[in-house]
């Protein structure tokens, strides 16, 4: 193999100024830069990085593209598998999925498909008006079939997007005031900025998709009655944004959050954006979340942002088992977070009604568990107490259940998530596709999307065939 030289570096805010601020803190890619890193690639015959993608984008042919600096088309090839490049390039894992499979991991650093996939995303925002003359003139060939979609946030995106491709007439129901689920209420704009989330979103409205938002489907509309308006075939992609506790005493103390109503209050309701917002939101000096994923490493990042001066990333394993990207976990040692491992809060101690101390016990890591992970022990004798006055709880969240509910005839599994098949979404009742977080339980923003572009798929079988 020939000598490639070394990954290219991307730009990033200061570690000491950016905590004090939400700016984005990796920033992106110039023009010159993604040449540098496009011309790192190899060009495999058989590139293994494609099998890495859950949306099969061609990633072979978009970076050849960009060495030629024909930009354009290089937007085109990933557009042609994926609605929302300028998210993807930003939060998703690429160094466990594409990144991971790249030849060049053998002698080095892989090339950087999400920053290159960035680079293109921002590039295309440039654009608005560009690959939508295409898409119209094939919509234009196909009868107008009805479809709904429950759910904004990265499969109903991507479903929906995916389904005004190829002719129908998809309307988006969102439960919030916003479009865009986990990606604006759980992703913080130093991660994800704002802006380019609802530039991503107008892209996807651009190829025909309605979205009504404040329709909280379960409540103010059933499934059946999304049948009787017509709609020919339903998309459910509600998520997983049901919070998990600890159930450990003092979790009803004040000042105690959990990760969703955190990242909610500080993202879509703004609190990050003091004063011009006026968000209820506790900012104090101490600050403990619980966790050790990509939620958890948010959360944390947020606590130091909104001016803690003292955040402690509490954690039961070692480092090595945090489910976290590693980027995440970086950052936020730069940034001063406090990780305090092999440890596990038993108690929530308060004073006067709020949060006060968390007591917790060392651990220690026996024999792996179901995860595959080293199970943590506690050790006997090892108490103690830390000095908090706010305390987030990260451990994960559960399947939505207010669709649910009101859908007792849907199957679901003995974790509360919908059984639908992994390959086409079809779930027990005819018509409906399920896919994303609410089936799989709180994953990656990319594996949902691959589940909602199966699902359209799908769909478009179905009402083509009219087999179930």
């Amino acid at each position: 193999m020939a000598k490639i030289g070394p990954r290219t570096v991307m730009p990033e805010q200061d570690s000491k100024k950016r905590v004090k601020n939400f700016n984005e803190v990796a920033l992106g890619y110039s023009k010159q830069d993604a040449i540098k890193e496009a011309k790192r690639c190899l060009n495999c015959k058989n590139p293994k990085c494609i099998e890495g993608c859950p949306v099969d984008i061609d990633i072979k042919s978009f970076i050849e593209l960009i060495d030629k600096q024909k930009f354009d088309k290089a937007l085109d090839k990933i557009r042609e598998k994926n609605s929302l490049p300028a998210i993807c390039g930003r939060v998703c894992p690429q160094e466990d999925q594409c990144e991971k499979e790249c030849v060049l991991n053998k002698t080095g650093k892989p090339i950087a498909i999400g920053r290159l996939e960035r680079f293109l995303g921002d590039y295309g925002l440039n654009d608005k008006k560009k690959n939508l003359k295409k898409t119209r003139q094939e919509k234009n060939k196909k009868s107008m079939h009805k479809i709904a979609v429950i759910g904004s946030g990265p499969a109903g995106l991507t479903c929906a997007g995916e389904l005004a491709k190829k002719g129908y007439k998809v309307t988006i129901f969102e439960a919030l005031h916003k479009a865009g689920g986990v990606l604006v209420y759980g992703i913080p704009e130093f991660r994800l900025p704002k802006k380019i989330l609802q530039e991503e979103i107008d892209f996807v409205k651009s190829l025909g998709v309605e979205i009504k938002t404040d329709m909280v489907i379960g409540k103010i509309l059933t499934i059946d009655e999304l049948f009787e308006m017509g709609y020919e075939s339903i998309f459910i992609s509600t998520g997983a944004g049901l919070p998990y506790f600890m159930n450990i005493p003092g979790e009803n103390l004040n000042g105690v959050y959990s990760a969703n109503e955190y990242l909610t209050r500080s993202n879509l309701m703004k609190a990050y954006n003091h004063p011009k917002y006026d968000t209820p939101i506790k900012k104090v000096g101490k600050v403990a979340v619980v966790g050790g994923g990509n939620v958890a490493m948010d959360s944390a990042r947020t606590a130091k942002r909104l001016g803690a001066k003292h955040v402690y990333l509490v954690y039961r394993r070692s480092e090595k088992e945090m489910p976290a990207r590693d980027e995440e976990i970086e950052h936020a040692k730069e940034e001063g977070i406090e990780f305090k491992l092999l440890t596990n809060p038993i108690e929530i101690i308060g004073k006067d009604g709020w949060v006060d101390k968390i007591r917790v016990i060392k651990m220690k890591l026996g024999e792996p568990d179901d995860s595959g992970r080293r199970r943590p022990i506690p050790v006997k004798g090892s108490e103690y107490n830390m000095d908090v006055e706010v305390a987030v709880i990260a451990i994960g969240q559960g399947p939505n259940p207010l669709l649910l509910e009101a859908t007792p005839e849907l199957k679901l599994n003995k974790w509360g998530n919908i059984v639908a098949d992994p390959e086409t979404g079809k779930t027990n009742i005819k018509g409906v596709f399920a896919g994303g977080d609410i089936v799989t339980g709180a994953a990656t923003v990319i594996l949902a999307m691959g589940a909602g572009k199966k699902a359209a798929n799908s769909i478009d079988n179905y009402i083509n065939s009219g087999k179930w």
